[in-house]
């Protein structure tokens, strides 16, 4: 029976294959969007969720200003932390390092080509590689390397400036001369990969800093790094006279990091989702119009069903099919089309040097993605298969 119903409904669609296509539009290109946008902020936050891998469990991140997202206003903002501030936290026990670091944008000379860029001031005690990267041609910087400099994979690979910087080559940070002695291997984002390392003692006398814009901390063997960074907050808090919920800094684990990254980018992708929803309501509409128009034509079909025995659950079991074929096969195509888009906007992003990005197409957004599809079309088909099954027998019959 259900086979016969099926028939049915294809063939109402190689009947009237224009009407078919227009009608499911809406729906493939709201599906189309979700899938690849998606997609695209699944594959960001994985390999996201990689970098912070990469840097250990055993850090912890100090900001200045309070609350979830305050990582994200450190960067060049006016609040700094002082010296006094890095030994407060150093002397909290299980702390085994603080480093202070700052991350100005300097305008970079080499071979009379300017360009901007990001300087990380790395501190003493710490290396390049306890932020989780690699030098994959000549060395890292040491406390004594004043006039050194390490780079970014594409400023080395020659996507920076027009020709490519190799070790021994000399640049001009801010009028200031560094010698290149390190490349650090490629990350995936045009931003990492194009940033310049120098010693903290250099970043402060090229950009006479004063403060650290936010504190890395390395916490000792064995200790666990929650209770560690609840101790810090603890003697941060008593040090600055403040009582709990008045802070005005932040403390964050690599895991509170990546789960406040994870969940701006979930934010985002709602937001995505609920833009791109627009799309499928107007298809849905759609849908629910061709059902009406649908039925009107074969209204003296429904008649002749009803009068050799068709039910009124047999009817409606017709048109809520076809109405749910519809937004079947507006899914599918949209579901190849947003792997389309997806896939291109990777290759696209890799062209352009952003080779950190990759889509990700998960069984359940794809899956997902036609079921609701599918759901979207029998909702869309409810009131006109209602109308067709409350037809009555001769009326039908009747009708011109």
């Amino acid at each position: 029976m259900l086979e016969d119903y099926f028939r049915m409904a294809v063939a109402s669609f190689s009947q009237r294959p224009t009407r078919s296509l227009l009608t499911i539009i809406a729906i493939f290109i709201g599906v189309a969007a979700v899938v690849s946008l998606v997609s695209l902020g699944q594959g960001l936050q994985d390999a996201v969720m990689k970098q912070f891998e990469r840097l250990g469990t055993d850090k912890i991140m100090l900001y200045p200003g309070s609350g979830e997202y305050a990582m994200f206003g450190a960067f060049g903002g006016a609040k700094k932390f002082s010296d006094h501030d890095a030994n407060v936290v150093e002397g909290v026990s299980g702390v085994k390092n603080v480093g202070g670091f700052n991350s100005p944008i300097a305008t970079v000379k080499f071979k009379d080509e300017a360009k901007s860029t990001f300087i990380i001031g790395m501190p003493p005690g710490w290396s390049i590689s306890d932020y989780g990267l690699s030098i994959i041609s000549g060395r890292d910087l040491k406390a004594s390397d004043g006039g050194k400099v390490v780079i970014g994979y594409l400023i080395s690979d020659g996507n920076f400036f027009s020709k490519p910087v190799k070790i021994g080559d000399r640049l001009q940070i801010e009028n200031q001369s560094f010698e290149v002695i390190g490349i650090v291997e490629r990350l995936g984002s045009r931003q990492d990969d194009t940033q310049m390392y120098i010693t903290s003692k250099a970043e402060k006398s090229v950009f006479n800093d004063q403060g650290y814009s936010f504190l890395y901390v390395r916490v000792s063997a064995g200790q666990n790094t929650t209770s560690v960074a609840e101790a810090i907050t603890n003697k941060m808090r008593k040090d600055r006279g403040l009582k709990k919920g008045e802070e005005d800094f932040t403390v964050q684990t690599l895991e509170q990091l990546s789960q406040t990254v994870g969940a701006v980018i979930g934010v985002v992708q709602v937001i995505v989702i609920s833009i791109a929803a627009i799309s499928l309501v107007v298809g849905g509409i759609g849908i629910m119009n061709t059902m009406y128009t649908s039925v009107l034509e074969r209204t003296r079909e429904i008649g002749i069903m009803k009068a050799i025995g068709a039910r009124n659950s047999d009817v409606m079991i017709i048109f809520l099919l076809e109405s749910g074929l519809l937004g079947l096969v507006g899914g599918a195509i949209g579901v190849a089309l947003g792997v389309g888009v997806g896939l291109a906007t990777e290759w696209a992003a890799v062209r352009a040097g952003y080779t950190l990005l990759h889509v990700s197409f998960p069984l359940w957004l794809l899956a997902g993605a036609l079921a609701f599809s599918f759901f979207v079309g029998m909702l869309s088909g409810v009131l006109p298969a209602r109308n067709a099954a409350r037809k009555k027998p001769i009326e039908a019959l009747r009708y011109e």
